[in-house]
């Protein structure tokens, strides 16, 4: 069962950290099932990420690997989840890391 897991970090990423430790419970993680991200892909893109680190600025998720979402991007990505009921934990959870400024880390499948 592939999923994805997304995170508020309770402190924002730093220039010269790697974040590259599967550690979802350190950041109180959510799953989603990857049938529910695999199609929002292509337009996942089009959207500015952090690979691994926020010195590695990037296009659409790591798929495989660690994503770290920065605030600003949140609006955007709440376009493309739309009002699907199975996202609806991703879209809380996005929103409330938007109000907070806080960064979200993703750990791919």
């Amino acid at each position: 069962m592939a999923e994805h897991e997304f995170g508020i970090m309770a402190e924002n990423p730093v220039r010269g950290v790697r974040y590259d430790h599967y550690e979802p419970w350190k950041y109180g993680c959510i799953s989603i099932h990857d049938d529910y991200i695999e199609p929002l892909l292509a337009k996942l893109a089009e959207i500015d990420f952090f690979w691994h680190t926020i010195d590695r600025p990037g296009k659409g998720l790591a798929y495989c690997g660690i994503t770290l979402i920065p605030p600003s991007s949140m609006g955007d990505i709440l376009a493309v989840l739309g009002v699907q009921e199975t996202l609806a934990p991703l879209r809380e959870l996005l929103a409330r890391a938007e109000a907070e400024k806080k960064f979200i880390i993703h750990f791919g499948i």
